[in-house]
């Protein structure tokens, strides 16, 4: 880290420019720049990422074989997303962050469960596990064509299972992660769960974790307009997502009746998830 990165102001867009970029699937793209800090996030912060003309985005920090390289994955859907999605290499962006707190992750034997652009996070954690660590990533998508991820994946560690889950059993195992989640939980044990990914699949995953009596983290997304806990459009009762999480253990979100159920819209208006 430079003596530019260490007196950076967090809160500041630093502009980046695209270096590469990675068409994952049809839909999903990673744009890799360089950026020492944002490089070196923990797993579960995120960054607010500005598109020249269009808005701000919050975004999980992909990880990078290049050091002080880092990604943005990002799927085409909306008019912001769809606007980061078509930058080109050599065009710029703004970064501010990292912002949010990071996923606690536990010795022994891990269960990381994740879906679409939610794995994100999962890659990062884990290039944080450490030898002592046995990983099991359950990667969920709908088709063969929407897998992502699983050749990055083998390349981090060397003690990672990597078990890919379509709805149409076009690759790997067929149905919902969660069905799969739930044959793993009944024929093994394991030390704690991660996920991040959309929200039924996780509301499922930490149910089925706090049954069972397994630590358990989820990463979770909402509507946000700061990233630092001003806005409170990223509410989810009382907790902030920006600033209380992104990442929230089993036993709070127990407790939290938005969860699984309801999120706000960009007027603040709820919506049935």
């Amino acid at each position: 880290m430079t003596w530019l990165d260490e007196q950076r102001d967090p809160n500041h867009p630093h502009i980046c420019i695209i270096e590469k970029v990675v068409d994952e699937t049809p839909t999903v793209r990673t744009l890799y720049f360089n950026d020492d800090l944002i490089s070196k996030v923990l797993p579960g912060q995120f960054a607010m990422v500005w598109i020249p003309g269009v808005n701000e985005l919050p975004m999980s920090v992909m990880v990078s074989e290049k050091d002080g390289q880092a990604g943005f994955t990002v799927r085409k859907r909306g008019i912001s997303s769809t606007g980061l999605y078509n930058l080109e290499i050599g065009k710029q962006i703004g970064v501010r962050g990292p912002y949010g707190n990071s996923f606690d992750i536990k010795d022994g034997k891990i269960l990381l469960i994740g879906g679409g652009t939610g794995l994100v996070p999962l890659m990062r954690l884990i290039t944080f596990a450490t030898s002592s660590n046995e990983i099991t990533l359950l990667m969920g998508s709908k088709t063969k064509d929407e897998v992502f991820f699983e050749e990055i994946a083998k390349k981090l560690k060397q003690n990672v299972t990597i078990i890919p889950v379509t709805e149409d059993g076009s690759y790997g195992e067929k149905g919902y992660v969660t069905d799969v989640l739930e044959t793993l939980l009944e024929e093994n044990t394991y030390d704690a769960i991660y996920t991040c990914g959309p929200e039924l699949m996780m509301y499922k995953t930490v149910n089925l974790a706090n049954e069972k009596g397994i630590f358990v983290q989820a990463s979770l997304e909402r509507m946000m307009k700061c990233g630092v806990g001003i806005c409170g459009s990223c509410c989810i009762n009382e907790d902030l997502v920006c600033r209380d999480g992104t990442v929230f253990d089993g036993q709070h979100l127990a407790k939290n009746n938005e969860f699984g159920y309801s999120q706000r819209t960009k007027s603040g208006i709820f919506e049935k998830i």
